[in-house]
């Protein structure tokens, strides 16, 4: 485990010398609240390590020495957006694995499908649900870490080879110049709609304007205590105490979960108050999404690119939908505005009649 400024310096220098390198991450997103990046595992010829993010170090010559090079991922995106925010890494090239393998018509694409496919190994997965914020890691946890980048550069070239043969790794290169691009957004919070949890759409408006001032509570709470919201008080809950209050009209005599400890029974009485405390006027109202009725020659062209989708899917042995979505479909033949730029060159090809 590399733990150190020094020890990823010097490792770093070996990385920058390979001619290629695969990479993986562990977040802690069942056990801390913001999740947070807690382990990095690397790949090169005859080596692979672990870095400790949680350790007291910087990891700017891990980013120095992965700028402007090819980074073999499996399942990029959550990795991607993981680096991006946490870290600001955008890496300019990356082979993602799972996506080559879709291109290729494979119906089970996870990593181990993939390895006993294309290189008959097969791994043992025990340790998907740990708590990978804990120090030291079990002997179990660094094998499993380990594994998810050991064989990335076999298989990055089993699969190479089967795109150069079909003609698709240029499908595969627009298709992940898109995901390098889409995880690098700065992630957008449409703040009337996050905290609208399961069941707020029974609720009246006194009933929203309680579960708003609960949801931020609970935020702050679960910031607080460093665990997931959904640990404090999960989604459904929040709706039935805002209909109870709002139905009360009252904080008193609430019908709370038995296990909130007195400070959070209390948050949440205080949360209900400020939230029958809203002024009508200032009192959030369910959002309505105004929709137009298709046109039957609208509705025609969809059936019309369904049947080229699926027939071009069917010569290529792809999955339809990654030629496009059926609400794809339903924006081309609105001819919604950048429908068609929202579409891969690739794509565009294969919906053409």
């Amino acid at each position: 485990m590399i733990s150190s400024t020094e020890e990823l310096r010097e490792f770093s220098e070996r990385l920058v010398q390979a001619p290629w390198v695969g990479l993986d991450t562990e977040a802690d997103s069942l056990h801390a609240y913001p999740e947070k990046l807690c382990l990095l595992q690397v790949a090169i010829p005859g080596e692979a390590v672990l870095i400790d993010p949680l350790a007291d170090l910087h990891l700017e010559p891990l980013w120095e020495a992965l700028d402007e090079r090819e980074v073999i991922f499996h399942a990029a995106d959550y990795d991607l957006r993981l680096l991006f925010q946490g870290h600001h890494f955008r890496p300019t090239t990356i082979f993602d694995t799972m996506w080559a393998a879709r291109l290729l018509g494979d119906a089970k694409f996870g990593l181990n499908d993939c390895l006993t496919h294309y290189l008959q190994i097969t791994l043992e997965k025990g340790a998907q649900k740990a708590n990978w914020g804990r120090r030291p890691l079990t002997e179990r946890m660094v094998e499993y870490a380990l594994n998810d980048v050991r064989y990335l550069f076999e298989l990055s070239e089993a699969l190479r080879a089967r795109l150069v043969e079909k003609g698709r790794m240029d499908w595969h290169r627009q298709t992940c110049a898109r995901l390098i691009n889409d995880c690098a957004r700065a992630e957008q919070v449409d703040l009337d709609s996050v905290w609208r949890t399961k069941g707020h759409d029974k609720l009246d408006p006194l009933g929203l304007a309680i579960l708003r001032e609960l949801w931020h509570w609970r935020e702050k709470d679960a910031v607080r205590s460093n665990k997931p919201p959904f640990f404090i008080l999960r989604h459904e809950v929040l709706s039935e105490i805002a209909a109870d209050a709002s139905l009360r009209k009252s904080a008193r005599s609430l019908k709370l979960p038995p296990y909130l400890t007195p400070r959070r029974r209390h948050g949440v009485i205080e949360a209900v108050e400020r939230g029958l405390e809203v002024p009508v006027a200032d009192r959030p109202v369910h959002i309505r999404i105004r929709t137009r009725r298709m046109t039957k020659r609208e509705l025609d062209r969809v059936e019309e690119l369904r049947l080229i989708r699926d027939k071009r899917a069917a010569e290529l042995e792809i999955d339809p939908t990654l030629v496009a979505s059926k609400a794809t479909l339903y924006a081309l033949a609105r001819n919604d505005p950048g429908a068609v730029e929202d579409q891969l060159p690739w794509q565009q090809a294969l919906l053409q009649p």
